[in-house]
């Protein structure tokens, strides 16, 4: 069992170096039906056995022509020998005639460029038109989009609805992805009582769960929810144990700070190794990593702003690394403060932040009013973090580092 030291904050960079280093990823891939595959982790890259399109394609309604056959000057009057809709076979272009053509449909040998319908009078099984197009025009060749043999989805991608479209369109039925991570957890509070119940003095809804659920499924994971555990250490120490056996990672909120209620740091010191982390930075402070067997395990803060904050720069790492994504650090976007940070804090600070367009077309960034970690609709209110380095202070007009919360997922 290893006791860390608590006296002493560890920095964001420190903890986050510590935490990642410590994961690795569960590899252990799995095909599936295209259908199914939706925000899962593509375990191996993907190649296209075929060129899409597989032959030139007509991309108008039109009329497909060799432009040798077009006269040199004025009207060209040209009769048409076959009518070519898509999905259907075509036959070679006879020399000096023209063949009538729909979007996607194939263009037929010896034909070289489509002249569009609108440009075209059709009559009594002839086209007359005075238009010249260039040879090629209208047309998709073989390969446009894709060549055969070339890469069209990388491992570790998160698939998304065009990701799963784009393996369609080269006749893949189905994908090798990685099974999901198994998430385990609980919520430890007393306090706490679910939604739909009545309040009596004292108590609060848990939101907790709530958002934590949310985070897990919009990142692909496979939940074991443990529900509200009561604030002992029997309690605690069953719940942990429960949740190691059956998930490859545990989550919960509360009880990882030193008060005599606070059970889950003393839970896990008996279970397996801890590693106790009291954060520079804010909000968070509390938050512990440890190993429960071989289940990993973060204990994030009770304040429903800290979990949401600890979970988008710790956890959302840890999920990543274990399905195969790999991770990279967000990159902050450097974007002109409309607002005024004049209390430095020796811990580095994450506020919540949207981005706002000013009449002019400038971009700001603002702050949330009320940064409190337990005014969770700065959450709902933002779109971001505006990172603020330790001992720093901010002035209107200043540039700070934004970080959106979509990088994190």
């Amino acid at each position: 069992m290893n006791h860390c030291d608590t006296t002493s904050l560890l920095s964001y960079d420190e903890a986050l170096t510590q935490l990642t280093d410590a994961i690795t990823a569960l590899a252990s891939p799995v095909d599936k039906a295209l259908l199914e595959t939706l925000g899962a982790v593509l375990a191996e890259s993907i190649e296209s056995a075929i060129d899409v399109p597989t032959c030139a394609m007509s991309s108008m309604d039109g009329y497909a022509i060799n432009t040798a056959d077009l006269a040199t000057s004025g009207v060209t009057t040209l009769p048409l020998s076959q009518r070519i809709a898509a999905g259907s076979a075509a036959d070679a272009l006879v020399t000096g005639t023209a063949a009538r053509i729909f979007t996607g449909a194939p263009v037929p040998e010896g034909a070289d460029a489509v002249i569009m319908q609108e440009q075209v009078d059709a009559v009594d099984h002839q086209i007359r038109f005075d238009a010249r197009p260039a040879s090629g025009s209208n047309i998709r060749p073989p390969g446009n989009d894709i060549r055969r043999g070339t890469t069209i989805l990388n491992k570790g991608c998160r698939l998304r609805p065009q990701d799963i479209g784009l393996a369609a369109s080269v006749g893949l039925q189905t994908l090798p992805v990685f099974s999901a991570i198994k998430v385990g957890m609980f919520f430890t509070g007393d306090e706490l009582v679910e939604p739909g119940q009545a309040l009596v003095a004292g108590k609060i809804y848990d939101s907790n769960r709530y958002t934590l659920h949310g985070l897990l499924e919009s990142m692909g994971c496979e939940i074991i929810d443990l529900g509200l555990v009561g604030d002992t250490l029997a309690a605690t120490r069953d719940a942990m144990l429960r949740a190691s056996t059956q998930a490859d990672l545990v989550v919960t909120s509360g009880g990882v700070s030193v008060g005599e209620e606070d059970h889950v740091r003393i839970a896990i010191e008996q279970l397996g190794e801890l590693r106790l982390w009291r954060l520079g930075i804010k909000p968070g402070k509390p938050l512990a990593y440890g190993q429960i067997n071989d289940t990993a395990f973060i204990g994030l803060p009770g304040n429903p702003v800290s979990v949401f904050a600890t979970f988008c720069l710790f956890v959302c790492p840890v999920i990543r690394i274990m399905q195969g994504c790999g991770w990279r650090k967000p990159v902050a976007l450097p974007v002109k403060a409309d607002f005024d940070w004049s209390r430095p804090d020796s811990r580095r600070e994450f506020l919540r932040a949207r981005l706002v367009t000013t009449k002019d077309n400038q971009t700001l960034v603002q702050i949330h009013p009320n940064q409190d970690s337990g005014v969770l609709t700065s959450t709902v209110w933002a779109d971001g973090f505006v990172e603020i380095p330790e001992n720093q202070t901010v002035q209107a007009g200043e540039m700070v580092n934004y970080l959106p919360f979509a990088q994190f997922f």
